[in-house]
């Protein structure tokens, strides 16, 4: 190496993904060379984007022409020059800026041309891509040590103040999907709060999902996103508006749509935090990388890793329900003659078809509970849809279930929970509420699968799902039918099964078989 202090510029235009990816890179470098400079040139709607990586120096915004960037490498007067873009344009940058020690990454463009138009493998399409960039690095005889990418590498170099340097009164947390992720979003609350004691948290929510976040004492005030009818275009403004009002200093948004990060962006919050996978991830002036192997409860907990150089673990889900809620569940609990015995949640709907397990299931599962191990199961869901559903399974099952679908709120499902030894539900909202009040879970997955993160949470959980399936998962969300047309996915879990693992889950938690024939 010179005597030189190494001046280095990476290039990595984009996309964000392969920036993000290239971090091990640049700790690799400095880990060698630790009095190095980095600079990296990207693209102009990355560069807010990285500005705070620890071990990036300076950030280079990438001109139109191809002589404005050459005459500003040759400006930066650098020692080494690293193309981790690998383009024509990026090899006559390299070429006419004159740098001494030059390095190019090797992202095998005929193999994959050749793999692309005729089919034709070749054992170099097989290497990941940030294997390629850190081959790179042989040829300055830097070792390689961090081999992947972690969540913090792209955190701000500040604990307690905002991108701005002042201190944060204000942190609004925009979660308007559906009621389970709106569960999962609760840890990133309580955790936030934890972190900035003194600041104000404030909520921007959809009415459905009001009642999870109303009872949280960390939350200061709530923003009502109304995504029905006209509202879903014209409460973009309005809701841009009530955010802007709060004067936050930082806002972080779970919620992965275009919509909500435009709302973010009209917002003008100086600080705006959300997923490299949004689709309007342009719009924001930071993203952390997300990941689909972790739970989506630490997925929403990782936006922090834009304010905080840590890693956070939700430890359990942990929530609360209004005290008129209370009133309410005791009330039918007295209607449906519930008091005083062994009681099974059971969740048979969804939004999505394709995520119900088959009603003649449900049927046979409910009847062998009541008869063989006499409990009661309580059927629980909102809308005449899944009222319907429950009357219909209740007629055709064995042992008087009580149908409470479509009598109970959010919050009244949220205060019945307690009552409940076991939860059997498809994948959706009310599992998630389940596990937040420790409830041992039961669930059933057909076209999604635990791998997309959102499964039952917490310890003493089970998941039912066909694993040998190789069109599962079809879905993030699931779909109105199943697109291979045989729905084995759920026909193929059988109730006697359902049935062992409800048996082995309620007597662990003490409750033993009362059969009633």
């Amino acid at each position: 190496m010179n005597k030189q202090k190494p001046k280095i510029l990476v290039i990595r235009l984009s996309s964000l993904g392969d920036i993000v990816l290239s971090s091990p890179v640049y700790k690799n470098i400095k880990a060698a060379w630790p009095d190095a400079h980095i600079t990296l040139l990207v693209k102009p709607q990355f560069a807010q984007v990285l500005a705070g990586h620890p071990d990036i120096d300076e950030i280079m915004v990438a001109k139109k022409s191809l002589w404005g960037n050459i005459r500003q490498i040759r400006a930066g007067q650098f020692t080494h020059l690293l193309d981790l873009h690998g383009t024509l344009k990026t090899i006559l940058m390299g070429f006419f800026s004159k740098i001494p020690n030059r390095v190019r990454y090797d992202k095998n463009a005929v193999a994959r041309r050749m793999f692309v138009r005729f089919r034709k493998t070749s054992p170099v399409l097989e290497k990941h891509t940030l294997e390629k960039y850190l081959n790179a690095l042989k040829e300055w005889n830097i070792p390689v040590t961090y081999k992947a990418p972690k969540l913090g590498d792209w955190a701000y170099k500040h604990t307690e103040e905002n991108g701005n340097g002042k201190k944060v009164n204000t942190i609004a947390i925009f979660q308007t999907s559906f009621i389970g992720d709106s569960v999962l979003t609760t840890p990133l609350i309580q955790k936030t709060a934890k972190l900035f004691p003194e600041a104000k948290i404030v909520v921007i929510t959809r009415p459905q999902t009001e009642d999870i976040f109303r009872p949280m004492k960390e939350i200061s005030q709530i923003i009502l996103n109304d995504k029905k009818g006209w509202n879903k275009i014209f409460g973009v403004w309005k809701t841009a508006r009530a955010i802007r009002d709060t004067k936050a200093d930082i806002l972080l948004v779970p919620h992965r749509s275009f919509r909500s990060a435009l709302i973010a962006w009209m917002s003008h919050v100086p600080v705006r935090i959300g997923f490299t996978s949004s689709e309007g991830w342009f719009l924001y002036t930071k993203t952390v990388p997300f990941s689909w192997m972790i739970h989506d409860a630490e997925r929403n907990l990782s936006l922090l890793q834009g304010i905080v150089k840590e890693k956070f673990t939700a430890e359990k889900l942990n929530m609360r329900y209004a005290p008129s809620a209370e009133e309410n569940v005791e009330r039918l609990m007295k209607d449906f003659n519930l008091e005083g015995k062994t009681l099974v949640g059971v969740h048979a709907g969804s939004a999505w078809p394709t995520k119900c397990w088959p009603m003649e299931h449900f049927v046979k599962l409910i009847t062998r509970l009541q008869t063989e191990l006499g409990i009661q199961v309580v059927l629980v869901g909102g809308g005449k849809k899944d009222a319907d559903l429950g009357e219909k399974i209740c007629q055709l099952s064995e042992g008087h279930a009580a149908n409470l679908c479509g009598k109970t709120s959010l919050a009244d499902l949220m205060a019945l929970m307690q009552h409940f030894k076991l939860f059997i539900t498809n994948d959706s909202g009310p599992m998630h509420i389940a596990t937040a009040f420790d409830v041992p879970t039961l669930a059933i997955f057909g076209p999604t699968t635990r791998e997309l993160g959102f499964f039952p949470y917490g310890e003493g959980h089970r998941v039912m799902e066909i694993k040998d399936l190789a069109c599962r998962p079809c879905a993030l969300h699931g779909s109105k039918k199943c697109p291979e047309g045989h729905f084995k996915c759920m026909k193929d879990i059988l109730p006697d099964s359902v049935f062992e693992n409800a048996k082995e889950m309620l007597e662990k938690n003490g409750v033993s078989a009362q059969p009633t024939k």
